[in-house]
């Protein structure tokens, strides 16, 4: 073989970068190795069955959609100071991601991911697409599903309604964000996001992933960023509160919340997400791993 071939330089670079985390006395896969595993993960994503794909993302829309709802619970503790309720209520959303990640699920935004290994070649376009709009369907319907669950269960009705009062303003408070604030936000969420899930690949056991989890997420729920699929749960679950509430209480100074509404949310915050993770996250560490290689 020449000494330009990939399958001679990638075990060298992959070895020496994991002689380089081993050095520093870490039992942890290192970045180079992260890369050659997600893209062996993509590649199975990618040709995964559509049976399988679509109910493993209407899991993770649910399991999204659990994170969002403790999260909304500590937000609705007004006897906690803004940055403790911001923190808290992202340490409770980490349990979203926990669940798509160690019980196994499709999320849209971690997906967003393959894109390393479509710009390696090994997944073609027609995948890649395919793979986001089935996760992104079945993550809406899971997490529309779950806000359906929550509000028959009577859950927003807790500490005398103020859990659905805060459901209410949360909603109302990015439905004020404009279009721009909305993509950014989006942008800056995924790129906490996929950080996450990329960290989750180093791990060697369940504790070691849900370690690396919990800082990326608080960071983003605390910052306020917008999340595509948590946002699939808040707005159904806002509007079927609001729809049961007398005309008075449901308005009280807040808007009345629409289909349309979320539309007009979803739209910006998922092209955010998309940039956010298959860009600044997955195309920049291709760059760096496996671009070179290519060479």
């Amino acid at each position: 073989m020449s000494a330009s071939d990939p399958s001679e330089s990638a075990p060298a670079a992959t070895a020496l970068n994991a002689a380089a985390v081993n050095a520093l006395g870490i039992d942890a896969y290192a970045p180079a190795e992260i890369a050659i595993r997600l893209e062996t993960v993509a590649v199975a994503k990618a040709a995964m069955a559509l049976l399988p794909l679509t109910m493993l993302a209407i899991l993770a829309g649910a399991f999204i959609g659990f994170g969002a709802m403790f999260f909304n619970l500590v937000l609705s503790d007004t006897t906690l100071g803004f940055a403790a309720q911001r923190v808290l209520g992202g340490l409770a959303f980490s349990l979203g991601l926990m669940l798509v990640v160690v019980a196994g699920a499709e999320l849209f935004t971690g997906n967003n991911l393959l894109a390393m290994a479509w710009a390696d070649g090994l997944v073609s376009t027609r995948q890649l697409l395919r793979n986001w709009l089935v996760v992104c369907l079945g993550n809406v319907v899971g997490a529309a599903a779950l806000a359906l669950l929550v509000h028959a269960a009577g859950h927003l009705m807790m500490q005398q309604g103020a859990v659905g009062d805060s459901l209410l303003r949360l909603v109302a408070a990015k439905m004020a964000l404009t279009p721009a604030e909305l993509f950014w936000r989006g942008v800056l969420c995924n790129v906490l996001v996929c950080l996450a899930v990329w960290m989750t690949l180093a791990g060697r056991s369940v504790m070691d992933k849900a370690a690396v989890i919990i800082f990326p997420v608080t960071a983003f729920v605390a910052a306020g960023f917008e999340h595509s699929i948590a946002n699939m749960f808040f707005f159904p679950l806002a509007m079927l509160h609001q729809s049961v509430l007398p005309a008075s209480s449901a308005m009280a100074g807040l808007p009345w919340i629409t289909w349309q509404d979320m539309l007009a949310n979803l739209l910006p915050v998922i092209a955010g997400n998309i940039l956010g993770g298959s860009v600044l996250v997955a195309l920049v560490y291709y760059l760096i791993y496996r671009r070179p290689l290519r060479k």
